[in-house]
């Protein structure tokens, strides 16, 4: 386990590592998870060995401390991410980013470019204001206190076992402030910010979430995106194989791809789930 201090006070955040080849990608995981429960398993395939391989946990989650005085906004999160980086010694990396992830993704690739190399972003938060579900909107809706008081509890009642498991992890102070800070997003947006980068960036989202909106926008800023059949918001446990080849920038050999002045997306058809 390595750290790097991410505030004043000497707060850490906080990663595993494997060895292996440059450029190195690292995972960061979303909204009340860790990073090494929802990619270690992906960065193990035989698509993605060989490299060496980061999974940061974000302030306030995981393994990382979680001071009481940190602000946990979405820029906040990309600062403590670049730290870890800049400790690491990592450059031009890939980020393998989920849901949050991938907005703090967008906003250290957009503040650090040196950093990133790659964006491969897996149902990144990319506007501000979502509707309000069990997610980053419900946690948010609560007030600080009372969500530390009993929403908490509430929210893990509500999420599942699989979210649940992590989020147990997850400070329930720094996960508020990390929810109202991905309900309030950036500025420009994530989208905004996403549509300008350069390098490849790539928008994974599971064809049981529905279309992406926005997706022609997206497309035509140079964004690839790929919907993953038999998978939800959880890509990587719901279709690891395909999830796998898509970071690995590698077609499927069940890949089925249309092409046409309408085309939107690339569908993986994996049949794994």
């Amino acid at each position: 386990m390595r750290q790097a201090r991410f505030d004043a006070h000497g707060s850490c955040v906080r990663w595993t590592e494997s060895e292996g080849a440059d450029p190195a990608r690292v995972y960061v995981h979303g909204l009340g998870a860790a990073s090494s429960v929802y990619h270690a398993h992906i960065a193990a395939r035989p698509e993605l060995a060989g490299r060496r391989s980061l999974f940061v946990d974000l302030p306030g989650h995981g393994i990382s401390d979680r001071p009481a005085d940190f602000g946990y906004s979405l820029e906040e999160h990309a600062d403590a991410l670049a730290a870890a980086l800049d400790e690491a010694q990592v450059t031009g990396a890939e980020i393998v980013a989920h849901s949050m992830g991938g907005a703090v993704a967008i906003a250290l690739a957009y503040r650090r470019g040196d950093l990133v190399s790659r964006l491969v972003l897996t149902e990144a938060n990319l506007d501000p204001d979502p509707a309000v579900t069990e997610g980053s909107s419900g946690i948010a809706a609560y007030e600080e206190e009372d969500f530390v008081t009993d929403g908490y509890a509430r929210v893990l009642d509500k999420v599942g076992p699989t979210w649940a498991a992590t989020m147990r992890l997850a400070d329930p102070r720094a996960l508020h402030r990390s929810a109202r800070g991905l309900v309030r997003g950036t500025r420009p947006t994530m989208r905004a910010m996403l549509m300008e980068l350069p390098g490849e960036r790539v928008f994974l989202q599971g064809a049981r979430s529905g279309e992406l909106p926005g997706a022609r926008e997206l497309i035509a800023s140079g964004v690839k995106v790929v919907t993953v059949p038999r998978a939800g918001h959880n890509v990587m446990f719901d279709n690891p194989e395909a999830f796998a080849c898509a970071v690995a920038g590698r077609p499927h050999p069940a890949d089925q791809v249309t092409s046409g002045p309408d085309r939107l997306t690339e569908a993986f058809s994996a049949t794994s789930s």
